[in-house]
C-alpha cells in the first residue's frame, strides 16, 4: 500500500458514521437582466477575457483564425479544430508546456461571473487549461445558466470527478496596481458562441 492509499484508507476508516448530505444551494435572485448572452459577455470582459464576434454564414473561427495558423503547437478537444498535438497522447500534464493555443468546449457559462466551465472530460489532460499561452473556448449559448447557483444545480457540475470554473485568463496586480495577464496561466482566453453539434 501506497502513501496515498494509506492516508485514504485512513480518512475512510475514521468517517463518522451515518448519512450526511450536503445542504441545499439557497436560490438567489439574479443579478444580472434576462438577456444572460449579452451579460455572459459584459463580465467575461471585466475580468479580462474576450467574446468572439461571430457573423452568422461566415467562419466562426475567423476571430482567432491568425492566431491558430500563428502558432507552432495547437492542443485541439474539439471536433471543429484540428490540433497538431494530440492530447491523448499526453503521457505528463508538464509535456503540455509548449502549447501556444488549447481549444475546448465548455460544459456551460455562467451570466453572473462571466466563467466557463471545463470537467475532465472536456480537457481531456487537465493542465492543458493552464499551460497553453492562449484559450479558446466554444460555448453553446443555450448552456448559459444564470448564475453560481444554478451551475451548482446541474448534475454535470455535480457528477464531475474534476471540475473547474474559469474567469478570464490568469491575472495578478502589484501593489501599484499594474494588471499582467498571464502571469500563473493562459495570457488570453476567448469564448466562441458555438452551438454543440450533437
Amino acid at each position: 500500500m501506497n502513501v496515498r492509499e494509506e492516508t485514504l484508507a485512513r480518512i475512510r476508516r475514521n468517517r463518522p458514521a451515518g448519512d450526511h448530505p450536503l445542504p441545499e444551494v439557497p436560490d438567489f435572485a439574479p443579478l444580472v437582466g434576462q438577456d444572460h448572452v449579452a451579460e455572459f459577455g459584459e463580465r467575461l470582459k471585466r475580468m479580462g477575457g474576450r467574446l468572439a464576434d461571430v457573423i452568422p454564414g461566415a467562419d466562426p473561427f475567423a476571430s482567432v483564425r491568425e492566431r491558430l495558423e500563428a502558432a507552432k503547437v495547437v492542443a485541439s478537444a474539439v471536433p471543429e479544430i484540428a490540433g497538431n498535438r494530440d492530447l491523448g497522447a499526453v503521457a505528463r500534464p508538464q509535456d503540455l508546456a509548449d502549447v501556444d493555443v488549447a481549444v475546448v468546449r465548455a460544459v456551460f457559462g455562467v451570466a453572473e461571473t462571466g466563467s466557463v466551465l471545463f470537467t475532465q472530460a472536456e480537457l481531456q489532460v487537465n493542465a492543458v487549461a493552464y499551460l497553453a499561452q492562449h484559450l479558446v473556448v466554444l460555448l453553446d449559448p443555450a448552456d448559459i445558466v444564470v448564475n453560481i447557483q444554478a451551475a451548482y444545480r446541474r448534475p454535470d457540475f455535480a457528477h464531475a470527478a474534476y471540475a473547474v470554473l474559469h474567469t478570464g485568463p490568469s491575472a495578478t496586480a502589484d501593489i501599484e496596481g499594474v494588471l499582467i495577464h498571464g502571469a500563473q496561466g493562459v495570457r488570453s482566453l476567448t469564448v466562441i458562441l458555438i452551438a454543440r453539434s450533437v
